[in-house]
């Protein structure tokens, strides 16, 4: 396991917003889409670091990968 989807796993607050790539508590930010503020689409950041992920949607979820932190796995967010 990554050390992107340990930090998810262990529930660690992110550093970064996963949808926007902006620092979370520093300036507004970018309005979410209405997708992903319901939660819908992946996650196009790394929010450990704020960089721009390479993501690949599947019929059955999805995977992001951050070149510094792992890959992100749709399976891990399955109940």
């Amino acid at each position: 396991m990554g050390e992107l989807a340990a930090a998810v796993a262990a529930g660690e607050a992110p550093d970064f917003h996963p949808n926007t790539g902006v620092e979370i508590g520093v300036g507004t930010g970018r309005p979410l889409s209405a997708g992903a503020a319901a939660g819908l689409e992946p996650p196009r950041y790394c929010q450990l670091c704020g960089r721009r992920m390479k993501v690949q949607v599947r019929p059955n979820g999805w995977v992001a990968g951050c070149s510094r932190h792992g890959e992100l796995d749709s399976v891990l967010f399955e109940r």
